[in-house]
């Protein structure tokens, strides 16, 4: 596993990230023990970032990768968010950037992951109802008292990043990328590029859908939140079906999974781009890995623009009411 640079501040992690997520939330099929497994095995392939945030459980992520952390906390690079409010039993609160919730939340992300602190913060979302000067402001003050080491957002506008940057360097900006999520090639990564901001991409296989392992929207259990986004139902489930056909027929030439050819396109897309796949099971931890050794050459990347261009997913990345928080 190579290692890749995100933002200028020196921040370095491996070339793949692990998003720890659905160890504890949103997704079916649950278990602390393969998941505990395959956070293990992610460390012996080398992969060294890993992604959470406190409002997946809500709060129960970090408690479990806080107990997977003892006694190996210098072997990773620690991700955490804020910002996304929930009630204990999980329903949707809002954001929230006021500085005095920044901190607070840092000192309970602290406590329940178990560490001193963390290495790559990030706000969750952006709250537009306080300025991005001042959230990050309040950011900047965890670095300087040594409880944060490096700063990151998670799908603001350009604009945004700007703000904040002049703030304080922002190290890594987290938004959804893929081969059938490529909304950030408009204008957000020709801005971090600018600024010298490093992009994590995280869903890079479309929640799963990449890998060719859905066939209909009942593969998805009743509790699975991914039943309720507009890629994954009716006619749009069908007709991004027949996308991803394109997908796994290119995959078996190259004689690799659908789901490597995917990853291995998002991490030719830059140095500076790093995906975090989010996978509870070391089976398909693996077979993620296992595309840091697909090459893609120039032609292959013209081929994959023609089999899945931009804007040819049909429906929305989230439910509507979910997309009024990205980009803003």
């Amino acid at each position: 596993m190579r290692q890749r640079k995100l933002g200028q501040q020196g921040l370095v992690v491996s070339e793949q990230g692990l998003g720890c997520m659905g160890m504890s939330d949103f997704y079916a099929g649950r278990d602390e023990a393969e998941s505990l497994a395959t956070l293990e095995r992610a460390l012996e392939l080398g992969v060294t970032l890993l992604d959470t945030a406190d409002m997946y459980g809500p709060y129960t992520n970090e408690e479990f990768v806080g107990r997977f952390l003892r006694g190996k906390r210098d072997r990773v690079v620690l991700a955490t968010k804020f910002a996304i409010m929930r009630t204990p039993d999980g329903k949707w609160l809002g954001v929230n950037g006021k500085p005095e919730y920044v901190r607070a939340c840092c000192d309970s992300s602290l406590a329940r992951l178990g560490v001193d602190h963390i290495d790559l913060y990030y706000q969750h979302r952006v709250d537009p109802d306080v300025p991005i000067e001042d959230t990050v402001g309040a950011m900047a003050d965890l670095v300087r008292a040594g409880k944060v080491r490096y700063l990151g957002m998670s799908e603001a506008a350009p604009a945004t990043i700007r703000r904040a940057h002049a703030v304080h360097p922002i190290s890594a900006l987290q938004t959804e990328y893929s081969l059938w999520s490529r909304d950030p090639e408009d204008d957000i990564l020709r801005t971090t590029r600018e600024l010298g901001i490093g992009f994590v991409s995280y869903s890079p296989l479309g929640r799963g859908f990449l890998t060719g392992r859905f066939t209909c929207p009942d593969d998805l259990a009743e509790d699975d939140t991914r039943r309720l986004h507009p890629r994954f139902q009716g006619d749009n489930f069908q007709k991004n079906l027949e996308l991803v056909g394109r997908i796994k027929t290119f995959a078996a030439e190259k004689h690799c999974s659908p789901g490597q050819l995917a990853l291995a396109w998002v991490m030719a897309q830059g140095e500076d781009i790093v995906p975090i796949p989010g996978t509870k099971r070391r089976q398909y931890l693996e077979d993620n890995v296992g595309a840091a050794q697909v090459r893609l050459t120039a032609d292959d990347l013209r081929r994959l623009d023609g089999l899945m261009p931009k804007g040819a997913t049909a429906g929305l990345r989230y439910p509507a009411p979910t997309m009024a928080a990205v980009n803003r």
